[in-house]
Formats: C-alpha cells, structure tokens, sequence
C-alpha cells in the first residue's frame, strides 16, 4: 500500500494517507502478535500497545474486533502471497511452501483456522473474503494442476478444479491435526498426497 502524498496533497488527502498508514501499521503490529502469542493469547490491548493507541484507539481503523482479525489474514495472505511464490509462478508449490511455512506460526494457523469456520455466517466481517479466497485459490491451483499436465508432470485424467479442492481440503485439514499433535510433519503428508493424486507412477511429485 502506497501512502506517500504529492507535495501539493490537500489537508483532506494528507489526513487520509496519514489514516491509511496508521492502518496498516496496526495490522502490521496484529499479525505480529497473533503469530507471536497464538490466536486466543493475544489481544486487542497488545495489539494498541504495539501501536501506541489505546483499544478504542485501534477500533476507530476497524468497524469491530473481527473486522481486525479478518483484514489481519487478508494481510497475512499478501504477505505469504509475496514471500512464497516462486519465480514460475507455480501455484501448487507455493502452497506447498506455505504449508511448511505454516509450522512456524502456529497462531497464524490457530487465527485462520477459527476464522474460516466463524465467517461462516453471511454476517461475519470476512464472509465474503473467505469465499472470494477460496474461489480464488481454486481457480489458481486449477491452472497450476493444468500447467502440469500440459508439461506431462501430473495425470491427464485428472480434474484440474477437483484436484485444486482436493490440494485445499489437504493443507486445511493438516493444519487442524497440526494444532492438536504439532509432531505431525505436514510436509511429509502433504508431499506424499499430492505425489498420489498427481502421478501416482511417480516417486515423488515436481515441486
């Protein structure tokens, strides 16, 4: 997010990047928490403290306390989107990346897991980017799963959408275990699923 102002900027211009900064350094400072302390070891006044607000201070950015925590995954998938991409743009590595990534924020793991169940509900803050991410993340494991078959590393037969859900229902539900026995090595399962529904001849699968 670009918050620098022409030189020339209006009082009104000048105040809302001022506005936008503050934002982003709160949601900054909350993902830094959250995966510092866990989900439910946080809260809101850490999260002012970090940012030198009071909490009413910090909810005059947010419309609640879940719409904090929502902008708060949004923020953690940008980032990840950025860090864990890799240079051809591959999507079911980046996944596969994230899921590694993921053993070590485990209140990130814990926010998004609750998250995804609560916003549920069509009057939950992050209904609507919940479903849009899903659809979103869908369509670019779909065309990740095409990309393969076209280069003869994944199964002709396959369903590039059903197995986008399928590498989807995999992450989600390995972090879920994760959560109650973090012995668990996600990658491992993760790597040895994906080998099956993508080339099941092959040893292992083209990361």
């Amino acid at each position: 997010m670009n918050t620098d102002v022409p030189a020339n900027a209006g009082p009104s211009t000048r105040r809302y990047a001022k506005g936008e900064a503050k934002r982003r350094e709160i949601l900054v400072a909350a993902l830094a928490v959250v995966a510092g302390h866990g989900y439910r070891n946080s809260t809101l006044q850490e999260i002012a403290d970090a940012v030198e607000l009071t909490k009413a201070g910090v909810l005059h950015y947010f419309d609640s306390r879940d719409d904090l925590i929502a902008q708060v995954v949004r923020e953690r998938d940008l980032h990840d989107g950025v860090a864990y991409t890799p240079a051809d743009g591959d999507s079911l590595t980046q996944l596969r990346r994230t899921v590694e990534h993921n053993r070590s924020v485990p209140g990130l793991v814990q926010l998004y897991s609750r998250l995804v169940v609560e916003a549920e509900a069509p009057e939950h803050p992050a209904h609507a980017y919940v479903f849009e991410r899903y659809d979103n993340l869908v369509q670019s494991l779909a065309e990740g799963v095409r990309r393969r078959q076209e280069a003869g590393t994944a199964r002709p037969d396959l369903d590039p959408v059903v197995a986008a859900r399928m590498a989807i229902a995999l992450s989600d539900g390995l972090q879920l275990q994760w959560l109650h026995d973090q012995s668990l090595d996600m990658s491992a399962v993760f790597d040895a699923a994906m080998a099956l529904v993508l080339e099941p001849r092959a040893a292992g699968w083209s990361q």
